[in-house]
């Protein structure tokens, strides 16, 4: 018999099949999800349904027991581990904020662009032109000129998100994996992350992981509701809203 080619796919991010279990209890289901190039999705769903899961599974954190994860067309993600996922072009943000707070706004996002590669050589040296352009442009990106020269210790936990997420731009990744970025923010903090997640939508994949409802519908984009592992309903976020099974195991509660 011959060996099982990986599918061929004009989808930037694309699952099938895939399954995790831990200790026999299934995170993931027989999990199909498609995410296009330049698209930005957000996915919903209660506690327990998987999210995090995919997440770990799309980054090498966890590999799945089957299905295929392919990514622009061509890598197996299943087969790679986390640091060759990243050098790929996959960038996750994680729920908590990490940035460097002793440093200023501007000299963490100049770490993220070097990949922190000799940072402290790094911070000696004047940036070069183009990465002064390019810090100017995340700057303006995530809302933080006027905060660039101060420490990232006084930021408040809205300004910290989105310093992170400028970090992880800076390594201009082809996806980008933002999980629950508001959590714990004001409300017009919440609609400043909509604006900036826009924003950086223009140039790059996004898919967004989150719990807020009047968020998702400032993002205004394609919503995936996970249930139990598996995907439970697609579409917009009116049209998800009004599935009776979404109502009934997410929405209702």
């Amino acid at each position: 018999m011959n060996a099982p080619t990986m599918r061929s796919t004009s989808a930037l991010l694309y699952l099938s099949g895939v399954t995790v279990s831990f200790d026999g209890f299934r995170a993931l289901n027989n999990l199909s999800l498609l995410i296009e190039p330049g698209e930005m999705r957000a996915i919903i769903g209660p506690n327990g349904a998987g999210k995090t899961t995919m997440m770990d599974v799309v980054t090498g954190k966890t590999r799945p027991d089957t299905g295929e994860v392919v990514f622009d067309g061509q890598a197996d993600l299943t087969k790679l581990d986390e640091a060759s996922i990243a050098t790929l072009g996959i960038g996750r943000k994680f729920q908590k904020p990490t940035v460097f707070e002793s440093h200023t706004v501007r000299d963490n996002l100049l770490l993220a662009l070097a990949g922190l590669r000799s940072w402290y050589k790094l911070l000696l040296a004047t940036p070069t032109r183009e990465e002064d352009q390019r810090l100017d442009e995340i700057l303006s990106i995530i809302r933080m000129e006027a905060q660039q020269h101060m420490l990232a210790a006084r930021l408040s936990h809205g300004q910290k998100q989105w310093l992170e997420i400028g970090m992880l731009l800076a390594q201009d990744p082809k996806l980008l994996l933002v999980d629950e970025p508001v959590a714990g923010m004001t409300d017009v903090e919440t609609e400043t992350t909509a604006q900036v997640l826009r924003e950086i939508n223009k140039t790059h994949s996004v898919v967004v992981v989150e719990h807020d409802m009047s968020f998702v519908r400032a993002l205004g984009v394609k919503v995936t509701v996970l249930h139990e592992g598996s995907m439970l309903a697609e579409g917009t976020l009116d049209q998800v809203s009004a599935d009776p099974r979404v109502v009934e195991v997410y929405l209702g509660r």
